[in-house]
């Protein structure tokens, strides 16, 4: 997978790239990460990428042509992009999977009070990562990028993937591990038996119990 990433900061982004699980899937060759500052697509004198919006109000409005002119460059016909915006559709686990498939995703960080609104017009997904608003999109990008590669074949194991928190709509099973008892609180007995069926059928239990306790929005 390819993924290039359009931002004003792009000194926000590449630490991230540069530690864990992304990392180690650029390593091994898994996804390919490009972040772009558009700001050098600007054709205005003092590389001007924002002004005011028409009609008045505050804030100012990412202009089309910087973001336009670099995804003419980049885009494919194998590509996608993502506008990551507050009144986009709320990212969830199965849009991760299903954006995980993509060969190329282009991601476009909005800042300041937003981009012209004739930019959705080459956008395929706006995304949002919840109902709240932060001062722009990269750290919104880092979350979907990290949701996505993890979910990428080899970049984290297949069992370690299939009994996870939203899998199947179920948070993951309590985990343990040494020592046994800490504080007087103590590992649960079945963990400790030996028998793997008592143990798989203890998990499934407690992934229902604790759905239930925490998120019962998810079992409707």
């Amino acid at each position: 997978m390819k993924i290039d990433i359009l931002t004003l900061f792009p000194e926000m982004i590449t630490p991230v790239l540069e530690s864990s699980i992304i990392k180690r899937a650029i390593t091994k060759g898994l996804v390919n990460i490009n972040v772009i500052n558009f700001r050098k697509y600007s054709k205005l004198n003092n590389n001007q990428v924002d002004d005011t919006s028409f009609g008045g109000g505050a804030g100012m409005v990412l202009m089309c042509d910087p973001i336009f002119s670099c995804i003419d460059e980049i885009r494919t016909p194998e590509s996608k992009v993502i506008l990551m915006t507050p009144s986009g559709k709320v990212f969830k686990e199965k849009m991760a999977l299903d954006l995980s498939k993509e060969k190329h995703l282009i991601i476009i960080c909005g800042h300041y009070e937003g981009v012209d609104e004739r930019i959705l017009s080459i956008v395929d997904y706006e995304i949002s990562i919840g109902d709240y608003v932060l001062t722009g999109g990269e750290l919104a990008s880092l979350v979907l990028c990290d949701s996505i590669i993890r979910l990428i074949p080899g970049v984290i194991s297949e069992e370690s993937l299939d009994s996870e928190s939203f899998s199947d709509n179920l948070l993951d099973y309590p985990v343990y591990t040494k020592p046994q008892v800490y504080r007087g609180m103590e590992v649960p007995e079945v963990l400790l038996s030996g028998d793997h069926a008592k143990i798989d059928e203890w998990r499934h239990e407690q992934r229902i119990k604790k759905t239930q306790e925490k998120r019962p929005d998810l079992l409707k």
